[in-house]
């Protein structure tokens, strides 16, 4: 920290050598007028050369003080925690926005080596970093602090709404659509809080999310939370006024998508119809395959009524999601509280992907569609299975139509 003085002093010196210049002028026969005017030029000159000075050295000094403390670290390791240091590290420093992952939804491939920092798959990375460098909002990591302290307005809060299913359902979609919205803020990868992280605390969970302004709503979505027994009692721990949205679609059209997902990753794994029968030749549905349990909504919607009254959830049709992108974000907007700021004029339809896309996505100006991993092609399945399924499925749609008090029409 004394780089600062040192740099005024210097500039000290300077001012009092162009002092004596500036009585050797006086000396000199020129017109009041022209002296007058040469002071005020030197004197000017030097005012901005202090001032780009103690710029250029104050600057510096957080830097500095974060360089001494991790010295100290080094040096004396048992005498400052790691909490410690990060606190400091996050008062200091400029912290990196939350990365965009576009295709999550969900591919949900974990680092599990590095489940506690919040890692994802290198492929992941790489696209968030794509999607950060085409909104030209990357962040040079020698960002001044100054700068840091004129960004970091606002703080980071538990997430006030949740988008909690359904995995395959259209609810990567929905989350970047409501990002458009001047008063959302949404992280965006899928912290898998209440599911998989739960023991690293509700701190840990706040700092993943991003700052917001009074009169922001932060958000998150983790789809696999609608069919985890544990997640409704632990997020109503965490706020019993969290507001809960579900994205639904046809369980039959759910379940092969979500198949397509996985065999796009592995494949070698066995058929569709393999997998969805315990007897084929019987007919019988085996409920134990995740692709089949997800779609038992009534099943899963019973476990969220335990906790939440059915005015605090939102059930949107992913259907309508693709037919209908800015009706079904006004019912959103409405369940939250929000102004219809969406509408129509944000969308677009891609012929070629076959749903809808952003004219503008958030902070950018260009048209924005869901990733390569959207809309992929549905390998063919055997009439005869799509017909059990549906038949399977039936009396649980029409107990999950009682519940919500809404037909969503899949049979």
């Amino acid at each position: 920290m004394s780089e600062c003085p040192v740099g005024i002093w210097y500039v000290s010196t300077r001012l009092m050598e162009y002092s004596l210049l500036c009585q050797h002028l006086h000396a000199l026969s020129v017109s009041p007028a022209r002296k007058k005017l040469a002071l005020f030029g030197i004197m000017l000159l030097l005012w901005v050369y202090l001032l780009y000075s103690c710029v250029g050295y104050c600057a510096t000094v957080p830097s500095l003080l974060v360089d001494g403390h991790r010295a100290r670290d080094a040096d004396f390791p048992g005498k400052r925690t790691e909490s410690g240091r990060a606190d400091l590290m996050s008062r200091l420093l400029p912290r990196a926005q939350s990365w965009v992952d576009l295709e999550s939804d969900d591919d949900e491939a974990v680092d599990s080596t590095a489940a506690r920092d919040f890692s994802t798959t290198e492929a992941e990375t790489d696209r968030a970093e794509d999607w950060y460098d085409a909104r030209g909002e990357r962040r040079s990591p020698e960002q001044s602090a100054l700068s840091s302290f004129s960004n970091g307005s606002g703080s980071k809060r538990l997430p006030q709404a949740i988008i909690i299913g359904v995995k395959k359902g259209g609810t990567r979609a929905l989350l970047e659509f409501l990002r458009v919205h001047p008063d959302i803020r949404a992280v965006g990868a899928e912290p898998h809080f209440f599911d998989r992280n739960y023991d690293n605390g509700l701190d840990w969970y706040r700092e993943l999310m991003p700052k917001t302004l009074e009169g922001q709503i932060t958000m998150e979505k983790t789809p696999s939370y609608f069919v985890t027994r544990e997640a409704p009692a632990r997020i109503y721990s965490m706020s019993r006024a969290t507001k809960l949205i579900v994205v639904v679609r046809d369980p039959v059209t759910r379940a092969i998508s979500d198949y397509t997902q996985t065999l796009s990753k592995k494949p070698d794994i066995p058929t569709f119809e393999s997998l969805t029968f315990k007897n084929r030749t019987t007919g019988l549905i085996d409920t134990s395959w995740s692709a089949v349990q997800i779609g038992i909504y009534a099943k899963h919607l019973d476990n969220w009524l335990q906790f939440f009254p059915m005015r605090q959830i939102l059930f949107v049709s992913g259907e309508r999601l693709i037919s209908d992108p800015a009706g079904e974000l006004g019912r959103v907007q409405d369940f939250l509280g929000l102004k219809r700021i969406i509408t129509d004029k944000h969308f677009y339809f891609n012929q070629t992907k076959g749903f809808p896309c952003l004219k503008k996505a958030e902070g950018s100006s260009k048209p924005h569609c869901l990733g390569k991993t959207k809309g992929r092609t549905h390998p063919n399945i055997h009439p005869e299975v799509v017909q059990r399924l549906r038949d399977f499925y039936r009396p649980f749609n029409m107990k999950f139509y009682q519940m919500t008090g809404h037909n969503f029409g899949w049979d």
